[in-house]
């Protein structure tokens, strides 16, 4: 073989060319959001790509590429090349739901790509209107539920998103009976609480924090294992009476599968030290969340978890997606 071939064969392949010394990275990093901007994933991965291009010395550029709960982006990333110089933000929908919510995904979670680490996590918050619903605790609501002709009324941010599935989860597994409304958001979520259109909702912390603290929003409990820290006041599900109900939303980065062992270490490195900087945690809690940092084997260990929950909790919804 001559130095020609040799050299045609470390470019052709990502894995020996950054074995043999090539730099990297040596132009900027893309990171395909897969929802659109200004949502809370696209708002965390900006505050993690800002952070990682320091220390990566290359700028990590936003792609926002929505729909269909994030298929249509993670597909894109499957797709790249898989030379570390694209990787996505994906959510727990990507890793553990989106496989039984549609009848068909474009790619494989397990094959196809390859998880970086797991970055944030926040919970939801079970919520109520005070004007509407009397009930001031969990078991109070859950009691005032059971005892209501014709059920109750959850909203949630469209069906087969965890809003949805907590609450369908929860109410199955108490025997209540309750009608999913799907909103398009927690902007749309607020003012059918405050007005009666719905009875309760389980949502995202940060959209509720508020208006919680304002007295216009009742908060019931938090889905985390522990209390918020911007909430302490407000107990988790178990303390609140419902054991065992511990659901929170949680992402992280992906790289395309065949992406080298060492690309890989180093993104991961590079989001590690987002999470031991106390001045990045303190802006990710003004957003409401956690960063948290895995390997790649736990991360698919969590997601490889949490699987069968989710898939238990669609079948029994019958939540379908198209």
């Amino acid at each position: 073989m001559n130095r020609r071939t040799l050299i045609g064969a470390a470019l052709a392949t990502p894995s020996l060319a950054f074995a043999q010394g090539a730099a990297w990275p040596a132009r900027p990093v893309r990171l395909i959001v897969p929802y659109p901007p200004g949502g809370a994933t696209d708002v965390i991965a900006r505050l993690y790509a800002e952070q990682m291009g320091h220390t990566l010395g290359q700028p990590v550029v936003i792609e926002n590429r929505p729909g269909a709960s994030g298929n249509i982006g993670i597909d894109a990333v499957a797709k790249a090349a898989p030379d570390g110089y694209t990787i996505g933000a994906g959510t727990v929908s990507n890793f553990s739901i989106n496989q039984y919510l549609y009848k068909s995904v474009p790619y494989d979670i397990e094959r196809d790509l390859r998880p970086v680490a797991l970055a944030w996590e926040f919970p939801n918050i079970a919520v109520v209107a005070p004007g509407k619903v009397q009930a001031k605790t969990l078991a109070e609501f859950i009691a005032w539920a059971r005892g209501r002709r014709g059920g109750i009324t959850y909203g949630s941010t469209g069906v087969g998103t965890t809003t949805h599935l907590s609450s369908a989860m929860m109410f199955n597994r108490l025997g209540i009976e309750a009608v999913h409304v799907p909103y398009r958001g927690a902007a749309q979520i607020q003012p059918a609480l405050l007005s009666g259109d719905i009875d309760f909702a389980i949502d995202g912390v940060a959209s509720y924090q508020a208006l919680v603290e304002s007295g216009q929003i009742r908060a019931l409990a938090v889905t985390s294992a522990e209390r918020w820290p911007t909430l302490p006041e407000i107990p988790t599900m178990a303390e609140a009476g419902l054991e065992n109900f511990v659901v929170t939303v949680w992402g992280g980065f992906v790289a395309p599968a065949a992406t080298p062992d060492a690309l890989v270490e180093r993104l991961g490195n590079a989001l590690k030290a987002v999470v031991e900087d106390a001045t990045q945690r303190e802006r990710f809690a003004r957003v409401g969340a956690k960063p948290i940092w895995t390997t790649p084997a736990e991360a698919a260990a969590r997601a490889a978890r949490e699987r069968p929950m989710w898939r238990d909790t669609i079948k029994a919804s019958g939540a379908e997606a198209d």
